[in-house]
């Protein structure tokens, strides 16, 4: 018999939550064959199985697993039938946390058992539940509960109390229901993904970086009306979707060919700036889950149909959720596309950490311009550079700015891409 475990599967992943069984308790599995559905911090990854045989489920969709813990039991029949039996009593009870909420099961910080042989006369009810009913003074042998095996959740106090007309208090869980406060007044508390925590702690990270930010204007009305003569025969002979990001992500290697410092890390132990001499470009994305940011690998030996036909892959990925780590992993330098979403002058993005700069492009619009003696309109592109302060300087983010839109308005290198 083998253990199926949440194996460490690098990029620093402790810890993820089962999204979805791909079988069934008692199954007849494949070696190889994808058994579990694992959402981490950074994508949805696969857990295969390690041999074939009967599998017996050893950990609940919507659980939060951390790594090294026991998802299943794999082998023979007679093996499970074993496991079967004494899995209730097993030490590697399945864990249920406060990061997930399904319907009629209460949360606790503590192993919850599934033990349905219980004692006719013993009262299920987790140690946060019992401290409550001892606060309001409710009797649990007197409650019929609605979790599983008859097990009393805080919705069974609550409903109990109101009996007792008695004010619930205020206790620390996580609830999708909303729930009265001390005020008198409605709130809701909502779990977070583990995406969302993710881009929590990267942003906490982020936070700590002295940063600084270079806002300027680019004329892209070459490039708008290059873009808006191609997208259609693109579309039609290659069902592509051609757009402007392509050719800003060009645009942004030739300005970091220019000022190597921008496609860089730093090492703050050695105090080291890590130059790359290769062109990973991070292209964040708006995911259900929250902000990712998925890598165009080597970019700039990429055509701009080749640019716009990842470009395209990776969105779909985000959407059914499969993209992978190694698909978000290792970017040098981070474009934000603000103006895909319409919305937005100019804006200060977050640095990716551990990149040294981010650039955030905004909504390409109609604007006046000055030619000479004359005023016209033309399609304006406004654009941010945040940047590190510890490894750029000010003078340094205008060059690369200045470079950027060098290439932005230059028909001459728009053509040759």
């Amino acid at each position: 018999m083998k253990d199926l475990k949440f194996v460490d599967i690098g990029e620093g992943i402790t810890e993820g939550r089962i999204l979805k069984w791909l079988v069934n308790d008692n199954d007849t599995v494949k070696e190889d064959q994808a058994l579990v559905q694992i959402e981490t911090d950074k994508a949805v990854v696969n857990i295969p199985a390690p041999i074939s045989g009967s599998i017996r489920i050893n950990a609940k969709t919507g659980s939060t697993v951390n790594v090294g813990d026991v998802l299943a039991y794999i082998g023979t029949a007679s093996e499970i039938a074993g496991v079967s039996a004494n899995a209730n009593t097993s030490p590697a009870t399945p864990k249920i946390t406060a990061d997930y909420n399904p319907i009629g099961l209460d949360h606790a910080k503590q192993d919850i058992s599934t033990n349905a042989n219980v004692p006719p006369n013993e009262v299920l009810a987790t140690p946060r539940v019992r401290k409550l009913a001892e606060e309001l003074k409710i009797d649990l042998s007197k409650i019929n509960g609605t979790g599983p095996h008859g097990r009393i959740t805080e919705a069974d106090l609550k409903q109990q109390n109101s009996r007792n007309a008695t004010p619930v208090p205020s206790v620390s869980r996580i609830d999708n229901s909303a729930s009265v406060t001390p005020a008198g007044g409605l709130t809701e508390r909502i779990p977070m993904s583990q995406t969302r925590k993710a881009i929590a702690r990267n942003m906490e990270a982020s936070w700590t970086i002295p940063r600084a930010s270079h806002m300027d204007l680019a004329n892209a009305t070459y490039l708008y009306n290059l873009t808006e003569k191609e997208k259609d025969s693109v579309k039609k002979s290659l069902n592509i979707k051609l757009s402007f990001l392509p050719f800003m992500i060009k645009a942004a290697i030739e300005a970091l060919k220019e000022n190597p410092n921008f496609n860089a890390s730093y090492d703050k132990e050695k105090q080291e700036i890590i130059v790359k001499r290769y062109y990973n470009i991070g292209l964040a994305a708006e995911a259900k889950d929250g902000l990712k940011v998925v890598v165009i690998r080597d970019a700039d030996k990429k055509s701009i149909i080749e640019l716009a036909r990842e470009i395209d892959t990776m969105h779909k990925k985000i959407l059914d959720n499969t993209i992978s780590i190694n698909e978000m992993s290792d970017s040098t330098f981070t474009i934000t596309n603000i103006g895909s979403l319409g919305g937005g002058f100019l804006s200060v993005p977050m640095i990716n950490y551990p990149n040294v700069a981010i650039l955030g492009v905004h909504l390409i619009r109609r604007m006046p311009i000055v030619e000479g003696d004359e005023i016209k309109i033309g399609m304006i592109l406004p654009f941010t550079l945040t940047f590190d302060h510890r490894v750029v300087d000010g003078a340094e983010a205008v060059k690369f700015g200045n470079a950027f839109k060098r290439y932005i308005e230059d028909p001459e290198f728009l053509e040759m891409l």
